[in-house]
């Protein structure tokens, strides 16, 4: 594959470009990322995905949020890596197993068309509902439809870990005004040491609730597939659904499945845009 060959692609309108560790001759530091992430210095994106090797599972995996921060897990990422690895000839099974920081992960190609994956489904590992290790720092062992207040305005919050930290917010009507003003505020508030991802959720039925996203050191999202587990976990552990949901996000649907162990699988569609080599203007500039 050709030096610091990259490929764009998105999962419902959350959009990652992916890289190959053996292949990126840039240094990865926090202002590389950003400027990459930039979309009028750089490519523009919601996050870097860079192939790593790993001795845990068949593929390796970091990402990066457009800040330069790094991620433990992310749902959508996932499925545009694996999609990546499928595509370009990694690997020609249909499932394997990816390391991430939050935990390895098993993926299976449930569609493809033109020898091009399609439909990508993720074994996300288990919820996890003790607030220390969401981290979060609170009096209760969980956090269940609790009280906090964020310049003045009141908000009954429940955290979930499904590999990387998540607020929802469960609502009669979901204010997009209200996602991107609060949103930032929670995500850096002094009860989440590695601050978190939040989501404001509103349960339509036992099958469907509709999610608008504030994700951790990326901002309003169109989309996400961790954030969607944890709503789905959420509203499965307040019994507002069973086991199985349609999450609603502005970017798209995906379809969750969260068993009585707290074992949750996420599976939806994945589309590349472009791909390209970045020119040594570019890197040049990062330097």
């Amino acid at each position: 594959m050709q030096q610091n060959f990259y490929v764009k692609s998105h999962g419902l309108g959350n959009e990652y470009i992916v890289m190959d560790q053996a292949t990126l001759s840039a240094t990865l530091t926090d202002e590389f990322i950003i400027r990459l992430c930039d979309i009028h210095y750089g490519i523009g994106t919601d996050g870097l995905l860079l192939k790593i090797p790993s001795s845990k599972a068949d593929f390796g995996l970091r990402i990066f949020n457009p800040d330069g921060s790094e991620a433990e897990k992310s749902g959508n990422g996932l499925r545009i890596f694996c999609k990546y690895l499928y595509d370009y000839g990694f690997t020609d099974s249909n499932t394997f197993t990816v390391e991430t920081l939050g935990g390895p992960v098993r993926a299976q190609i449930l569609e493809t068309e033109f020898g091009k994956a399609q439909v990508i489904r993720i074994d996300m590992g288990k919820a996890e509902f003790s607030a220390p290790r969401i981290p979060a720092i609170f009096n209760k062992s969980e956090i269940l439809r609790e009280k906090l207040v964020v310049n003045g305005k009141e908000f009954a919050i429940s955290c979930v870990s499904v590999g990387n930290p998540h607020c929802v917010i469960l609502t009669d009507e979901i204010n997009e005004h209200d996602v991107r003003a609060y949103g930032t505020l929670i995500e850096n508030h002094q009860m989440f040491p590695n601050r978190i991802n939040v989501q404001f959720a509103k349960v339509i039925s036992p099958f469907e609730v509709q999610v608008q996203i504030w994700e951790r050191g990326a901002g309003y999202t169109l989309a996400s597939g961790s954030s969607s587990c944890a709503v789905a976990c959420v509203c499965k552990k307040l019994g507002l659904i069973g086991n199985e949901v349609k999450i609603v996000m502005p970017g798209g649907s995906l379809d969750i499945v969260v068993d009585d162990s707290w074992d949750i699988r996420m599976a939806g569609p994945v589309r590349e845009i472009a791909s390209g080599v970045l020119s040594n203007e570019f890197l040049d500039d990062c330097k």
